[in-house]
């Protein structure tokens, strides 16, 4: 396996079957923990910015002349669209000053979220997956954790706004 293929598939999670894209969700969470209990949301941010460069580097690297390079195998993009779901869990845990697991129902909210979005594509996260680029395979994918983000703080403000 070529190094870029080895990065694209998350170190081979996208291997696995069925459902790689779900599975590359689930591998993304336990490394988000640990990002976030190392180095709090600050780290979190960094890590999700280069895993998004070594994505768009990885998937183009991988499938070079594709005419549709978004292999259902290829799933650092997952990876960076749930860590941008989870970042406001991890701001929010911050600031609370608890532990990135306290905040349990923000990661079920994060992870079923996107999921749901990446799946289902809506607007500008179908526009950004048409586009058959190394780019797009990577960009639907953080467009989808953006969304999911907002559905995540819109959430955590029902809860803590209307509800406490």
């Amino acid at each position: 396996m070529s190094p870029a293929r080895f990065v694209a598939t998350w170190f081979g999670v996208g291997l696995l079957r069925p459902a790689s894209g779900t599975w590359g969700s689930l591998a993304a969470l336990p490394l988000f923990w640990a990002l976030h209990v190392l180095g709090g949301p600050w780290l979190a941010v960094a890590a999700t910015l280069t895993v998004l460069a070594a994505g768009w580097w990885a998937i183009g690297a991988a499938s070079p002349g594709a005419a549709d390079p978004d292999l259902s195998e290829y799933v650092i993009d997952e990876v960076a669209g749930m860590w941008i779901a989870l970042l406001p869990v991890s701001f929010g845990a911050a600031a609370a000053g608890v532990g990135i697991l306290d905040l349990y129902p923000g990661w079920i909210a994060a992870f079923l979220g996107f999921r749901l979005f990446d799946i289902w594509k809506p607007g500008p996260i179908g526009w950004a997956d048409r586009q058959k680029t190394a780019l797009g395979v990577m960009l639907d994918d953080v467009l989808a954790g953006i969304a999911t983000a907002l559905v995540v703080l819109a959430m955590a403000a029902i809860w803590h706004i209307l509800l406490m």
